[in-house]
């Protein structure tokens, strides 16, 4: 039986298909995502005002009401944008279809674009994603594990000065841990701690009483039997012990692992949480077709306030 990655349903929107279209129609696209409810009728983003003046010379709005002046990208992420609606929708494209992610410096190469544009626009488009992660409550079969990432040692060049890197005291103190709590079936949900243990407390504020906890042998998951029917499996005698496993959470760690080793190769301090969101994103809808897959990054983006944390990023203004 074919994979689904490789059949011809998984492939509904191509870049050939993106530059065909033109400006004309990639404009709008992102008019109907964003404002889908009145079939891409404009809506006064101050007011909430339905009737506007379409300046059509300079493709914005002007509320009848407030008299506020208005494009379809204000207030969004892509507030003050200035790539092309063409660019900007081939962008997600790229994005989405990376299985693994995609570098900011491959994606500047293919737009033809600074790789300062790239980085940030990538990074906008993680913050979009994250959207959906915000208010998920997990429930039912819940898989947890944990990941350390970063806080690489480098070895001395002689043995005689060599340390053992295991020690705490040896270490740089910027390695971190990401856990993942994944629902069968469901949605995952990943978390930056120091250490695993530290994901207890939002576990109880993001899982059900009534969920069942899968876990591993790891010391820190112990406090978890307090609250949920918690389950273990020692890996060091099995993967699976009587159907207990956290295959689903390793399934997740490949992916990140990855995206760290063969796309990024450092994801690690600030930009890790971002990082581990979108690799959750991308396991939760892997099955989806990649056309749709880019209307829910591109809809998310539009339905997003303005970044805060990405505006003015370069200029050190964030």
């Amino acid at each position: 039986m074919q994979h689904f990655l490789l059949s011809a349903a998984a492939r509904t929107l191509s870049l050939k298909a993106v530059f065909r279209m033109g400006e004309d129609k990639a404009y709008e696209t992102f008019r109907q995502l964003r404002w889908s409810s009145t079939e891409g009728e404009a809506v006064c983003p101050r007011c909430g005002c339905v009737e506007t003046y379409d300046i059509s010379t300079r493709r914005r709005f002007k509320c009848v009401g407030c008299e506020h002046q208005f494009s379809v990208t204000s207030g969004t992420i892509f507030a003050s944008r200035k790539l092309s609606f063409t660019d900007l929708l081939a962008a997600i494209v790229i994005f989405v279809n990376g299985a693994k992610g995609v570098a900011a410096l491959q994606l500047s190469r293919d737009l033809d674009c600074q790789y300062k544009t790239a980085f940030v626009l990538s990074h906008k488009l993680r913050e979009a994603m994250a959207r959906e992660q915000a208010s998920v409550s997990l429930n039912g079969i819940v898989e947890i594990d944990g990941g350390y990432f970063g806080g690489y040692s480098k070895p001395e060049n002689r043995v005689e000065d060599r340390k053992d890197r295991r020690l705490k005291a040896n270490r740089t103190g910027k390695r971190e841990c990401v856990v993942i709590m994944r629902e069968r079936k469901g949605r995952s949900l990943p978390f930056v701690v120091a250490n695993e243990g530290d994901a207890c407390p939002i576990v109880r504020d993001r899982v059900g009483t009534l969920a069942t906890i899968y876990a591993d042998e790891g010391t820190g998951w112990d406090a978890l039997h307090a609250g949920w029917d918690t389950r273990r499996v020692n890996h060091s005698v099995a993967f699976m012990d009587e159907g207990v496993c956290t295959n689903q959470a390793e399934s997740y760690f490949s992916r990140l692992r990855r995206a760290e080793v063969g796309t990024h190769h450092h994801i690690a301090g600030p930009y890790l949480n971002a990082y581990a969101n979108e690799m959750a994103w991308r396991e939760d809808h892997r099955r989806l077709p990649n056309g749709r897959q880019v209307v829910l990054v591109a809809s998310s983006a539009m339905a997003a306030q303005q970044s805060r944390r990405w505006a003015g990023y370069w200029q050190r203004a964030a």
